[in-house]
This record gives structure tokens, sequence and C-alpha cells, in this order.
């Protein structure tokens, strides 16, 4: 054995929030939670009756997968090196011991585990219960100290017993008291928190989508400024109400998002968001979203509440079943347009909705197909939280084609119709629109099987797409010709 292994204290490792950025009790309580919503009142239940049997309660019904679970990469490279030097290390966590030695055997790290027993009677596992434990074993061990690496406030009474201190991702106040105790103690950085990490969990692109709440308004020709202020002020309604339901199907899918090859990189998989911080910032946007909906009107807050229920009876659910994901998936798409015309008061056409249902289930199926493109670059058998397999691609491929062949079609039918006639000074310039609508749609499920969607997401794609942005200007364009009946004689 090395000399350094017989001079250097054993070092215990806090888990969650050192080890891992995240905490494996939220991550279980989720688990819970996305394996049947009613399992909050169980939650509840367990609560009264003390921490310790609270933690061991839930890991007797789910446990987080270690394989799934993040990792400080720069601490974890420094416990290897400290491995390989000979030093003992500990995995001592106020976790369930069930799954702190599963976090240990995962990594191959630890010569031994200390983990909170309430089976065995034995307290939650923090504070000063954490630092007699870390005494006892260092004792047995016939070690006089011992160093210990922990995160935050409550780990300050166990640093106050330690030879050497080591601080992870711990925020600035508890440094600077650490630094009263230890003043050599070493530090791994936190990682700030920044505002595009917010925007990118809360998805902002994605209020892009809601821009259909003003084609109720653009089909109708109307220019009342009221109508637009209240279209104006549901579209940030919509927006902030998205990004909360976004926030919790985020929480929900940590798991397979993690197991995914570009999700795993998301805040909340990667835990460069805390899920703490995503339950508290998605609450805040879900009331805002509502008030403002109020200010618009009960019509359209009632609306809301519709597209609020079903996203997320999709998120915990729904979007593991098969061919209903998508059908859900491009009734929501409608459904914006449907919540435009109730914020505006205008009619809503039968062949609006029509077109727009085919339009919106191809995407949806555009979605999915390049997913399973890539699980077929991958040789993975079925895409991590959905109901599809590799096998399904040329079936929803059929699928996603048709329905975009037939939203082309119904919109030519609605050339012809009355409520054309009555609109348009000129429908025939609307035949334009139909070629360049077919080789759009055309063109973005060539571009799928090539596998050449940005992130597999069809609307990231159409937003940096050129050929997108001019497609939409010839649609507008035509609409504008046919509206004012220019070039006729």
């Amino acid at each position: 054995m090395p000399a350094f292994a017989a001079t250097a204290p054993p070092l215990y490792v806090d888990l969650d929030g050192t080890l891992t950025p995240t905490d494996t009790l939220y991550e279980s309580v989720l688990l819970l939670v996305r394996r049947h919503p009613l399992n909050v009142l169980r939650l509840f239940a367990w609560v009264l009756l003390g921490k310790a049997v609270f933690k061991q309660k839930l890991a007797d019904a789910v446990r987080p997968d270690p394989a799934r679970l993040p990792y400080h990469g720069r601490f974890l490279k420094f416990l290897q090196d400290e491995r390989a030097r000979g030093r003992t290390l500990v995995l001592a966590s106020a976790a369930d011991a069930r799954i702190v030695r599963g976090v240990a055997r995962h990594l191959g790290l630890f010569n031994d585990t200390l983990g909170t027993e309430a089976a065995a009677g034995g307290p939650n596992l923090s504070r000063a219960h954490k630092r007699a434990a870390i005494e006892a074993h260092a004792r047995a061990m016939g070690y006089q100290h011992w160093a210990y690496a922990g995160n935050g406030r409550d780990d300050l009474a166990v640093w106050a017993g330690s030879q050497e201190a080591i601080a992870v991702n711990a925020p600035p106040g508890v440094v600077q008291a650490l630094k009263r105790q230890h003043p050599q103690a070493r530090v791994f950085p936190r990682v700030r928190l920044r505002p595009r990490i917010v925007l990118r969990a809360i998805r902002l692109t994605q209020w892009a989508k809601n821009a259909l709440l003003f084609v109720p308004l653009l089909a109708a020709h109307s220019l009342d400024p009221s109508a637009w202020g209240a279209v104006a002020l549901a579209f940030v309604a919509f927006g902030l109400c998205a990004s909360a339901t976004y926030l919790l199907n985020d929480l929900l899918d940590l798991p397979s998002d993690r197991a995914h090859r570009l999700k795993r990189f998301r805040p909340l998989a990667s835990a460069a968001l805390g899920i703490p911080t995503a339950v508290a910032l998605g609450t805040v946007m879900m009331v805002l979203a509502f008030v403002l909906a109020w200010q618009v009107s009960r019509g359209f807050t009632a609306v809301l509440a519709l597209y609020t229920v079903v996203t997320l009876a999709y998120s915990i659910r729904l979007k593991r079943l098969a061919l209903v994901d998508v059908l859900l998936l491009s009734g929501l798409y409608t459904l914006r347009i449907g919540a435009g015309a109730v914020a505006a008061r205008v009619d809503l056409s039968g062949w609006l909705l029509a077109i727009s249902a085919f339009l919106f289930l191809g995407l949806a199926l555009v979605k999915r197909c390049a997913e399973l493109e890539h699980l077929n670059q991958d040789a993975t058998e079925r895409a991590p939280g959905r109901g599809y397999q590799r096998r399904d691609l040329p079936t929803l491929r059929a699928m996603g084609i048709a329905s975009g062949f037939t939203a082309v079609t119904v919109f030519t039918l609605y050339i012809n119709s009355p409520n054309s006639q009555a609109l348009y000074a000129q429908p025939a310039w609307l035949w334009g629109v139909a070629p360049v609508l077919l080789l759009w749609t055309m063109r973005i499920w060539l571009k799928a099987g090539r596998r050449e969607l940005l992130g597999d997401d069809p609307l990231r794609f159409t937003l940096k797409d050129p050929y997108s942005w001019g497609t939409a200007a010839a649609i507008v364009l035509l609409g504008a010709l046919a509206t004012r009946g220019l070039g006729t004689g």
C-alpha cells in the first residue's frame, strides 16, 4: 500500500449536492409521483412519521437508478485519483442506506458506506448525527482523524470535527463559514445559475408555438386593436403556462431524459437547475399565467385550464402511449388556435381547425420519426420514455406524410368554399399556397429521414431554417394578394 494511504485520514464524502449535484430524496419523490399522482397522499402521511422513517418508506417504494444520476465531474475525478493513491473513501449520507450503497456499488470507489438506517432504529444521518457516526466509524478503523467533503450549511457541524475539509458546489455563505473553521479548506467552486440556463429550462423558444393564438385574427382579417391587445396578453399567459408545464414534464422525465443522447444536457437532467428551484419557478409562472388569463376573459381562462389539464395528463402518463401521444400533441397545437379565437372573440372556422389538426398531426409524427431515426443509428430498441420501437418507423412515417398531404388537400377544398369567397377578393391566388406548402412538407420529411432536424424537433428546425422562413413569407404574400385582389383585370 502506498505511504500516502498510511498518513492521509479517511475521506468521508457526502452524496446529495456533493457527489451528485442533485438530491436523491427529491429524485425519489418525483419517481413516486410519476408512478401515480395520488402517491402524493402517501408522501403526506409518511412525513408525519419523522424524516428518517419518511426516507425509509420512500426507499421501500422507489429508488433512483445510480447509473442515471448526474455526478460532479471534477470532484469525481479527484476521488478517483485519491482512491488510486490508496486513500480510504467512505460515502456518508443522510439518504437511505440502500440508496447510498447502490451509488457506491455503481461507482466502485468507496471502501464503505454510511446512511440513514431507520429500519434499524437509526436517526436521520445529518448534522451532529452524521458527525457522531463518522467519528465512531473512523475509530473502528483505527483512525483518530478524518476528512469530510460536503456542500451545505448542515455540513458545518460535520466539518467542525474533521481534520481536513472539502467544499463541493457550496453556496458562498457556507464557504465563508467553512473558511473560518478550516482556512486551508479545498473548494470545488459552485456553478452559478445563469439566466440562460433558466431560459433553456422554461424553453423560451417554444413560445413561438403560441403565435398560433394570432391565427384566428389573421384568418378573420380583423384589425380591431382591442382584439389584438387581448390576444397579446393571452400569448404571454399561454407562454407562462406552457413553460410551467415544460418544467413539470422535465421533472417527471428525469430518468428517461438522462438516457437520451440530447435531452441529458437539459438543465434539469444535468442538474444545472435544481429540483426545488424548478418547482418554485413553475409554481410562480403558473399562478401568473392564470392571473393574466383572467384579465383576458373567463372563457380564455377556461381554455387555458383545459390546456393545463391535458398537458399534465400528457406529461404524467399519456405521452408513453403510442399514437395517443401524437394525437394529443396535435390537439394541443390546435387548442392554441381555439384559445386565440376565444381571446379575440372571433368566430372559429371549421376549415381552419381541420387544416390545423392534420398539419400538426404530421408535425408531431415528424418529431417521433426523427427520434426513431436516431434509435436506428444508436441500435436501441425502444425510445426512452415513449411507447415506440424501431420497427414502428415505416408506419409512423406513412401516417405523417399522409397527414401533411391531407392538410394541403383540405386547404385546396377550402379555396372554393363559401367562406373563402366571402373573405378574399381573389381567392384564386390561394392556389399558389398549395405547392409551396406541399414542398415544405416533403422537404421536412426528407430532412427527418436524413437525420438533419435540429435536436429531433421540427419547430427548432423551422425557426432556424431560411427555407421555412421563405415559405412563410410566400404564404403571407399570396394571402395578401388574395385579400386585396391585386393583379386582377
